[in-house]
């Protein structure tokens, strides 16, 4: 892949106007402001490489979107932060591709950037008329975004692998119509990623969270493929397992499960833990609230009460803490309980703590993973943190990402 992806880091940029499409959608707080700046931060290898080589560069992102519009907001905040990261001017203009966005373009000097209007501003470019229209490579060169946008354009850069599971205009319309090239954190979230998956020793997979898709997902193709040796199942993905094995829960939890859809995920369960018995560990107790304390009880006991499962138990968390020392490669997606409660975030914090302290080879991905992660350890005692979710839960499972697929697809044509 790496030989056919090329690199901009090995292309002279001085003088070039440059289409550059990092993903720096980042978490919001309740006032709308920036919470946590992991994606921007690793935006800034590349933008400062093109900056500092004498590039005119406009930036097109996304924040939001149809299924959380709560964090659809301008990314002028965004532009502010990497103008202070960067030590560079990097503007904004609250248009995306229209008249005032390419009069901004046509007036950049060598070394500056500008942010363009919010991605998501544009119909094209939400994620439900990508799921409903799916526009083939040859209907997106017509779309408002690229025919406005090319013609302006000396080349395009990619560094967004944390959208790469997305077929939108932004990410692989521009590959057949300009030269395109992938930025350094393309390169290092493959890097990471690959060591995981060629890992031919003790191999560690922490899968917890509530999005258990996810999880079940990516279970078969690693355990099959010898990626992981053990799963060690927490969160929602844990109860679920634990059901398969014929555990009856409360009927608050059963009701709540029901509710989501999720129950349809035992069957797969049942498959899994028969094919690959001796690969799971389960949890053997869980923590409920009981009139606001923490209480735990072993997973045998679990229809005697009538609470959700909130986080995993002490005997839990020194079997899982036992396994995570001894791996020599340890990837986590999903935090083990309900963190942001003070009573329920041992499990997460005591699994944090063991990561860290492991020699083994350590990767976290998904944004709810990384702000627990934040909340409990220096994120730098990780080896690598992955700015992706859903492109790394792909990515792993061994499935094609459309981002992949278009740089490859384009190259081999040229």
């Amino acid at each position: 892949m790496e030989k056919v992806i090329n690199s901009v880091l090995d292309i002279n940029v001085e003088d070039k106007t440059v289409l550059f499409r990092p993903d720096i959608n980042s978490p919001i707080d309740s006032n709308k402001k920036i919470s946590n700046l992991n994606r921007l931060e690793k935006s800034l290898p590349t933008l400062n490489y093109l900056l500092n080589n004498g590039a005119r560069v406009a930036i097109i992102a996304h924040q939001g979107d149809t299924l959380d519009y709560h964090n659809l907001i301008p990314l002028k905040e965004h532009a502010s932060i990497l103008s202070k990261l960067s030590n560079k001017k990097v503007d904004y203009i609250d248009d995306v591709c229209g008249g005032a966005a390419i009069k901004k373009i046509k007036t950049l000097k060598k070394g500056e950037a500008v942010i363009l209007g919010n991605l998501r501003y544009l119909t094209e470019e939400v994620s439900t008329f990508e799921r409903d229209v799916k526009l083939n490579s040859q209907q997106m060169k017509s779309t408002y975004l690229i025919r406005s946008l090319t013609p302006h354009f000396d080349m395009y850069v990619n560094d967004a692998f944390s959208a790469a599971h997305r077929n939108s205009p932004s990410m692989t319309g521009f590959q057949s119509l300009l030269p395109s090239y992938a930025g350094a954190l393309f390169y290092n979230e493959i890097n990471a990623l690959t060591k995981v998956m060629r890992s031919s020793t003790s191999s560690t997979f922490i899968l917890g969270g509530a999005k258990i898709s996810d999880a079940f997902g990516m279970m078969d193709k690693v355990l099959n493929d010898g990626i992981a040796n053990k799963i060690l199942a927490c969160g929602v993905t844990g109860i679920i397992m634990i059901m398969a094995t014929g555990v009856k829960v409360g009927k608050k939890y059963y009701e709540w499960l029901n509710a989501r859809d999720l129950l349809s995920f035992i069957d797969l369960a049942k498959r899994l833990l028969n094919d690959y018995h001796d690969k799971f560990i389960l949890p053997m107790d869980v923590a409920f609230d009981n009139n606001g304390e923490r209480f735990e009880i072993s997973i045998k006991d679990l229809d005697t009460v009538n609470e959700l499962w909130l986080d995993i138990g002490d005997t839990t968390i020194e079997v899982f803490k036992q396994n995570i020392m001894s791996a020599s490669t340890i990837f986590m997606n999903g935090p083990p309980g309900v963190y942001e409660n003070k009573l329920f975030d041992v499990g997460t914090r005591e699994i944090f703590k063991a990561v860290t302290a492991s020699s083994g080879y350590s990767v976290i991905g998904g944004g709810d993973t990384v702000s627990s992660a934040s909340r409990f350890i220096d994120l730098n005692a990780i080896d690598y943190v992955s700015t992706a979710g859903g492109a790394m839960i792909q990515f792993i499972s061994g499935k094609m990402l459309p981002l992949i697929e278009a740089f490859n697809n384009i190259n081999a044509e040229s």
